[in-house]
């Protein structure tokens, strides 16, 4: 995951972040591979009580806008549905806007803006939330 987000992100979690989620009760982690069977994608979910976070998701650049991290996500909102998760939030470059319409497509609506959020370099975020997360799946 951590040689994913670096080919990600300009301002990557360390691999510390990732070895450090692998014992927290309340992290979800899917990762997706390839025939390989080698990592090419994952997402970081993150429960509490009733609402979840999307930490992160991030695709390898080579498989972009093949539908990786739209299964990533729709897992996510899965597996936050098993566990009654009811809302979902989660930051995204304003600038990224494939992703932003990615969580479009799947109920995610603005709430709020953080300024100055990212680093490397200095963006806003849009903070996003999908409520009624125990509703069906919104389609592509």
């Amino acid at each position: 995951m951590a040689r994913i987000e670096g080919e990600a992100f300009s301002d990557p979690w360390p691999a510390s972040a990732f070895s450090g989620l692998l014992d927290v009760a309340h992290a979800m982690i899917t990762v997706a591979v390839d025939a390989r069977d080698e990592p090419v994608g994952y997402c970081v979910l993150l429960a509490a009580a009733d609402e979840g976070e999307i930490a992160n998701i991030a695709v390898v650049p080579s498989l972009r806008g093949q539908g990786v991290g739209a299964r990533l996500l729709d897992h996510a909102l899965q597996s936050a549905q098993h566990v009654g998760i009811r809302s979902v939030y989660l930051e995204v470059r304003t600038s990224n806007h494939a992703a932003r319409d990615l969580y479009a497509s799947r109920g995610f609506v603005a709430v709020g803006r953080r300024q100055a959020y990212y680093r490397n370099p200095l963006e806003d975020a849009l903070v996003l939330r999908r409520d009624d997360v125990t509703s069906p799946l919104v389609s592509p």
